[in-house]
């Protein structure tokens, strides 16, 4: 049924429309609904984006919604340190992080290029110019069969790799590389690079990403209620 915003209408064919798109979102995220009941759901969603959408056009006159949300908003404080403390407290689970570490590693695959035998010679070769003081990195670059960034693989934690090549590098100290070992892949050296230990992630560490959580959730906010202040003063009504 058409709708009229202040003296603005709205053709049935838009909330169908927008009803339709809600729809097809609300069966990924309510799979076990069903379909008449999530047809409704979207109709009546897909009124009230639309009635919300059009007051907002309204109010920005020659202004874009983005525009007038950002006035809006533009004054709102920053969040004091207190408030950024509470949601520290409360949340401080959502901080953690388990152990992780950065290390690097040269690989010589055994594939349909190389067999295991020429695998083993060539790294063999690699572990005999590190011991004579040839540089990691640069070996890897030159040698490596995944040569990119001097074989730095950056900060990975326990299960992101397979668990041979975790056994080895887990292992060693920080600036520690390894002897030579076999993966699923082929022959490898690895260096352990930085090692994290699981943890919490402190305030100071997190502040400046809580304060942006806190700041959306107040502009957020904002939104709601100066919509709701546009509906308190439009005439809204069905054709």
């Amino acid at each position: 049924m058409p709708i009229l915003v202040n003296d603005q209408l709205i053709d049935d064919q838009t909330i169908r429309d927008e009803a339709g798109f809600l729809k097809e979102r609300l069966k990924l995220e309510m799979p076990s609904e069903d379909s008449l009941s999530l047809e409704l759901r979207a109709r009546e969603w897909a009124r009230e984006n639309v009635i919300e959408r059009v007051l907002l056009q309204q109010a920005a006159g020659a202004l874009s919604s983005e525009e007038l949300i950002d006035n809006v908003t533009r004054k709102l404080a920053r969040p004091k340190a207190q408030e950024v403390a509470a949601y520290y407290r409360e949340f401080k689970s959502s901080f953690y992080l388990p152990e992780s570490i950065r290390a690097a590693h040269i690989v010589k695959n055994v594939d349909e290029a190389a067999t295991e035998e020429q695998a083993a010679a060539a790294i063999r070769e690699i572990d005999l110019a590190l011991k004579n003081g040839a540089d990691f990195a640069e070996l890897a670059n030159r040698c490596s069969d995944c040569p990119w960034r001097g074989g730095d693989l950056g900060f990975f934690g326990r299960g992101d790799m397979v668990e041979e090549f975790e056994a080895v590098v887990f292992s060693l100290r920080p600036g520690e590389t390894s002897a030579v070992f076999r993966s699923p892949f082929g022959f490898h050296i690895a260096r352990l690079i930085e090692r994290h230990p699981a943890g919490y992630r402190s305030l100071n560490e997190v502040r400046g990403e809580i304060e942006g959580q806190l700041l959306n959730q107040k502009k957020q906010q904002a939104v709601y209620e100066f919509i709701d202040s546009l509906r308190a003063r439009a005439e809204i009504r069905k054709v």
